[in-house]
């Protein structure tokens, strides 16, 4: 890519909320793609590990930690800072997205961030039980934020990769499966008509399928957690409980598997951590695989999206959750943070573009149980292209960084629609402006399924009639 589209103007200041390997990704793309004022952007990080970056593009840095106690004072003037309406980029963490995003609306601002993000020590509060801590709590606060005050100033709701891209992927698969079943339904132009698209077709489940293949030059040191994207975000992540939207397909759960109190929630939660549970998955180039049940907004919000509802119940939805199999740096680090009974290591690292020698991040959706078995559709993107594509980020960062570049878009061009989750939005036109930066993205057929190629040389509690059932994908 030599010429870079314009989308938009953005006529106010730009305020990013976080500089670490996803901002000094994001802001390359904000250069490339939007008129803007060079004097009214401005980073805030309590970091200046990427301040090389923001001196390149001449960025003003302000090293700070966003807090509770500071957020408004600090950000009120740099988001009113002359004329135009601001933008708030939200890229950090332990800093709250509903506190923050109801700011920028009180001011008129646009807003969004690549997950439902709380305050520093939400996540390690042993005050709060599993569901308090949990991404359907994080999620209902957002949702509880937009029932309060509909409309206004549009706030972007984790457009990211996943969280977000995933979202558009979902509905591009279930087209090109509704027409590869010669279905010849049109094309839905609303949530119910969506859901009754997946009903038709026959899916019972959406994996977030996902295997990273980025190698570092050198291996991993003892103590020290190395990844490929946040090492904070992911140990947070990690440590919560494994959640999963759940499907009205599901004839069994795990015996530690909990509800959430509004008996209508499109999820539930295992008393154990999401990086400590296993499950079988399949993508394009390794097959199948174990892949982390690790909690995700889009677990919950893809199934909430997709339920078919009949006199107040829930007659149809399908199960969703992350199967994800990270570098296998990352990998190597949880068992060391686990096998230290959950210490985490003194060095938190995120590998960059220089660190790694090759690899792919291949991400996306795969929808099984319908009649053609399963079906995988996302991107595989390599380090080599991702090199060519944009600077200062891996593959795994582009796949992020491109999702933000898309919801700036769509926000920019829908500058009122409240609050918006990734799955109300165009994913036409959101995967129309990341495609160029996503690598192939296709799709794959697949005979798998998690029933296949068992050893059987121990009993199995599986249930054979129906092989897409939680109970067979289910490690532990």
């Amino acid at each position: 890519m030599t010429d870079y589209p314009v989308y938009g103007k953005i006529d106010g200041p730009i305020v990013m909320i976080g500089f670490g390997s996803i901002g000094r990704g994001t802001l390359p793309l904000i250069d490339r793609h939007f008129e803007y004022d060079r004097s009214r952007i401005v980073a805030i990080d309590p970091s200046d590990l990427n301040k090389r970056v923001l001196d390149e593009y001449g960025v003003p840095f302000i090293q700070k930690h966003v807090t509770k106690d500071n957020y408004r004072e600090l950000l009120t003037p740099l988001l009113t800072n002359g004329p135009g309406r601001g933008f708030c980029v939200n890229l950090s963490v332990d800093t709250s997205s509903v506190d923050i995003m109801e700011l920028c609306r009180e001011l008129g601002c646009l807003y969004i961030d690549t997950v439902n993000e709380p305050w520093l020590g939400f996540y390690f509060d042993k005050t709060k039980g599993p569901s308090e801590r949990s991404n359907y709590a994080l999620r209902q606060m957002t949702l509880d934020a937009r029932a309060r005050n509909p409309g206004g100033p549009t706030a972007v709701s984790t457009c990211g990769a996943n969280p977000g891209m995933v979202s558009f992927f979902v509905k591009q698969a279930a087209l090109n499966i509704a027409s590869d079943l010669k279905m010849n339904t049109p094309e839905p132009t609303n949530r119910e008509e969506w859901a009754s698209l997946l009903r038709q077709i026959g899916v019972k489940g959406v994996h977030i399928a996902e295997r990273d293949t980025q190698r570092g030059k050198n291996p991993k040191p003892r103590g020290v957690f190395l990844n490929t994207w946040s090492v904070e975000g992911f140990i947070s992540e990690g440590l919560q409980p494994a959640e999963l939207g759940w499907g009205t397909h599901e004839t069994w759960a795990p015996a530690n598997a909990q509800k959430h109190p509004d008996p209508k929630a499109p999820a539930i939660y295992l008393m154990q951590p999401g990086a400590a549970t296993k499950v079988r998955t399949w993508c394009p180039t390794p097959g199948p695989q174990y892949g982390f049940l690790v909690t995700h907004n889009e677990s919950i919000s893809i199934s909430d999206f997709f339920t078919v509802w009949e006199d107040g119940k829930a007659v149809y939805r399908p199960t969703c959750h992350y199967a994800y199999h990270p570098a296998d740096d990352a990998v190597l680090s949880w068992h060391e943070l686990f096998g230290a009974e959950g210490k985490i290591q003194d060095k938190l690292h995120v590998l960059d573009e220089d660190e790694l020698v090759d690899g792919i991040d291949e991400l996306g959706v795969l929808l099984y149980g319908h009649a053609k078995g399963a079906y995988w559709f996302g991107s595989q993107l390599s380090l080599e292209e991702t090199r060519a594509l944009a600077p200062h980020q891996n593959a795994t960062g582009l796949q992020v960084t491109s999702a933000i570049l898309a919801g700036m878009v769509w926000a920019l061009e829908n500058p009122n629609e409240g609050i918006v989750e990734t799955d109300e939005m165009d994913f036409k036109r959101c995967l129309e402006i990341q495609l160029p930066y996503l690598g192939p993205v296709k799709g794959y057929y697949t005979d798998w399924t998690p029933l296949e190629n068992r050893p059987g040389l121990f009993p199995e509690d599986i249930d054979a009639s129906d092989p897409w059932q939680f109970r067979n994908f289910f490690v532990g």
